[in-house]
């Protein structure tokens, strides 16, 4: 794939995600919504979330997805 062909894709998924996000809003009958995220600084993460559970869970995610990018440094080193 092409360089634009990539941005082209990126861009597309982008505007599905905003697409399901107001979709789920608008069809939402009430109810009880949980969150959480993390904000990496360097090798430092910053978890937080709506309750302990969702701080956990957005830490496993966390976790996961670090692992997974230093499997892919590693894989794709020169």
């Amino acid at each position: 794939m092409t360089a634009a062909e990539l941005a082209s894709l990126a861009m597309l998924l982008i505007f599905a995600g905003f697409a399901l996000i107001a979709l789920a809003l608008l069809s939402s009958a009430g109810g009880r919504a949980a969150g959480g995220g993390v904000v990496l600084l360097g090798p430092l993460p910053i978890v937080f979330g709506s309750s302990v559970k969702m701080a956990k869970v957005a830490l496993l995610l966390a976790l996961v997805l670090a692992s997974l990018a230093v499997l892919l440094a590693l894989c794709w080193a020169p």
